[in-house]
């Protein structure tokens, strides 16, 4: 059996580019040179491991990574998989925050004003189909900046027993979806409403806008495979600063952000 191509790469110990970073960057490159086809099977977590000499954490990483940018699927005890095209441009839409604005050349960087855990109001216990009130939830409140400048007020809600032992230090260093991805939580789809508002003083202050300002307000719920709700998201977005692109064709309909510069 040929060895998967994947695997006749390496990885750069002395780089500033993080591990799992160059591991994504060797996934990618693969995929578009095409000697990933679609549908072709990844190396296992271990094989990766033992061929990278990285720690399983890194590589959960990079495969988070993928799959956040559609350019993989998971399929549950069968392994990772290269997405067929057609599925790529489905899963446009489910994406974190640092893959969508590192796509565009941009600088993401994010602040984290607030973090509770809390018991959820009756429309959050609804929101996130919760079996019970007295379930737990994370609430964290954060300034999702482009090259050092506020684009987002972003607040999150998660149910608490998805990551049990979450921290506002753990939130602080490490992008939430990596941390999901290694207990096995990845979005398999996710539905985003939007409407146009007013930023009131203290919205507008945080922004860096004018009280007064317009603003795309967006409410986002994201499912696992399973169905399961496990993130609602509450953004208000400059519209100053965000433009976005709605594309019709035949296989459906689609939409991108960009950042005007």
């Amino acid at each position: 059996m040929d060895k998967n191509p994947v695997l006749l790469s390496s990885l750069s110990m002395d780089s500033d580019i993080p591990l799992y970073s160059q591991l994504v960057n060797i996934v990618r490159r693969n995929i578009a040179a095409g000697t990933l086809a679609p549908g072709e099977l990844l190396p296992s977590e271990a094989e990766l491991c033992r061929a990278f000499d990285v720690s399983r954490s890194t590589v959960r990483q990079a495969i988070g990574s993928l799959e956040a940018e559609g350019l993989v699927v998971r399929k549950q005890g069968r392994g990772t998989f290269v997405a067929e095209p057609k599925m790529r441009r489905k899963t446009e839409n489910v994406y974190s925050f640092t893959s969508e604005i590192s796509s565009m050349g941009l600088t993401p960087s994010s602040t984290l004003i607030e973090f509770e855990v809390l018991l959820p109001t009756p429309d959050i216990t609804k929101v996130l189909e919760l079996s019970s009130a007295d379930s737990g939830i994370y609430k964290f409140t954060r300034i999702r900046n482009v090259n050092g400048e506020p684009l987002i007020l972003e607040t999150s809600f998660y149910p608490q027993h998805i990551y049990p032992k979450l921290t506002r230090e753990l939130l602080r260093d490490h992008s939430f979806y990596s941390l999901l991805y290694e207990v096995g939580i990845a979005p398999a789809c996710a539905v985003d409403s939007y409407s146009a508002v007013v930023l009131a003083r203290e919205e507008a202050e945080i922004l860096g806008c004018k009280q007064g300002s317009c603003a795309f307000s967006v409410q986002r719920r994201t499912r696992t495979e399973t169905g399961m709700i496990y993130e609602y998201t509450q953004s208000l977005i400059r519209a100053d600063r965000i433009t976005l692109d709605v594309f019709l064709h035949k296989d459906g309909v689609s939409f991108s952000r960009s950042v005007d510069k």
